[in-house]
């Protein structure tokens, strides 16, 4: 009898599965946000937002709380990828102080986003002679802090093996949040301009 207990006790925790799915929803918001981050313009400031007065403070909190009563609060709806770690801000602010400087050659259409998200020269023959080392040396650098990010919020999630999806997710967004004018690269190999 105690063989048969301890054998249905190894059954059930034999039959107990976790599986744990990449969060492409959440890695696309995530992808977006940190794009649009290092996109935007360097004289961009926020509208300061109104702070509630403190009675509205403290409705929001009582009312907050009898909701949590009534209803109880959903957790994990909706999966989470975090996006902050010292790599992650330092990959970042890289990228961001890098954009001015890639800006120009966006627009002009020297170099273009590629199907698989990564910088591209597009047309070296529109960028001046002088020019040239520098957008190769300024690609090259987009290139493997763009890399180097991915698996740092595969390794900030603890997943450093979902570094190709969501190397592939970047891709799409680096695509979804081009500007007007930019060009990309199509799964196919040909130039769209957006």
């Amino acid at each position: 009898m105690k063989k048969l207990s301890i054998f249905g006790a190894l059954l059930l925790t034999a039959c107990v599965t976790i599986n744990i799915y990449f969060p492409a929803a959440a890695a696309e918001k995530a992808a977006d946000e940190i794009i649009k981050d290092i996109q935007k313009p360097a004289d961009a400031t926020t509208e300061p937002k109104a702070d509630l007065s403190e009675w509205q403070q403290t409705l929001y909190i009582v009312i907050d709380r009898a909701l949590n009563i009534v209803v109880a609060p959903a957790y994990a709806q909706e999966a989470n990828l975090s996006i902050d770690s010292p790599d992650i801000r330092r990959l970042t602010a890289q990228m961001q102080g890098r954009f001015p400087s890639l800006k120009p050659f966006y627009d002009a259409g020297a170099i273009g986003i590629g199907s698989d998200g990564m910088l591209v020269v597009k047309d070296v023959g529109s960028v001046a002679l002088k020019d040239r080392n520098k957008v190769a040396k300024l690609v090259a650098a987009e290139n493997a802090d763009r890399k180097q990010l991915y698996q740092a919020i595969a390794n900030a999630n603890g997943h450093p093996e979902w570094f190709a999806q969501i190397k592939s997710t970047f891709a799409g967004r680096w695509i979804g949040n081009a500007q007007r004018g930019w060009w990309y690269q199509t799964s196919n190999g040909s130039w769209k301009q957006k």
